[in-house]
């Protein structure tokens, strides 16, 4: 049923009825709230499902390893949940006012958005103020959201593989030079000067 919710909403924006979803699970209606006391209550199995499922899609890779390396990791990391997920976030943001536990859900993952963010540019953002890398947080959560990977996708036309290299200039502009990266960036054989 959970995933017959996430197939429905993935088709439309409109959050389906309890007869579609039965329809499309292959059950009456009624079987439909045996298992859950209302639509709500499936809404929130269908988030937690759609976290669950994120969580394990975006499994931290490659977090000590060179500045190019990690963007790449990262970003391709983020688009995949993103090409997967979008439709079913912005049925989430959409109907979040329905619920203060779906509104919690959805500020946890924002949350664990900045968490990987920490995670995977830890030597850039190490070189900054407090005030500073609270700032470039925001900006770089702001950049790789939801509905920018579906702006690019979608009103821009551009390919999975142009969307990421967007995401990859746009951060690499973005975060602050660490002496390896400067190193890399003025020597030819990126031997380090010290």
């Amino acid at each position: 049923m959970v995933e017959s919710y996430l197939e429905l909403l993935s088709e439309s924006p409109n959050i389906p009825t309890a007869a579609q979803i039965a329809k499309r699970a292959g059950c009456s209606t009624r079987s439909v709230f045996e298992r859950f006391p209302d639509l709500l209550a499936l809404s929130f199995a269908a988030a937690d499902y759609v976290f669950a499922q994120g969580l394990a899609q975006a499994a931290p890779r490659n977090i000590d390893t060179d500045r190019q390396t990690r963007l790449r990791t990262h970003v391709e990391t983020r688009a995949a949940v993103c090409e997967r997920w979008v439709p079913i976030w912005r049925a989430l943001i959409r109907n979040q006012n329905e619920s203060e536990l779906l509104k919690e859900r959805i500020k946890r993952v924002y949350d664990l958005v900045v968490e990987r963010l920490k995670l995977m540019y830890r030597p850039e953002l190490s070189t900054l103020s407090e005030a500073e890398r609270t700032q470039l947080l925001i900006a770089l959560e702001g950049l790789i959201d939801f509905e920018s990977w579906a702006r690019m996708r979608e009103r821009h036309g551009l390919s999975l593989e142009a969307a990421c290299d967007v995401w990859i200039n746009a951060i690499d502009r973005l975060l602050p030079s660490t002496l390896s990266t400067r190193a890399d960036e003025t020597t030819p054989s990126g031997l380090d000067l010290q």
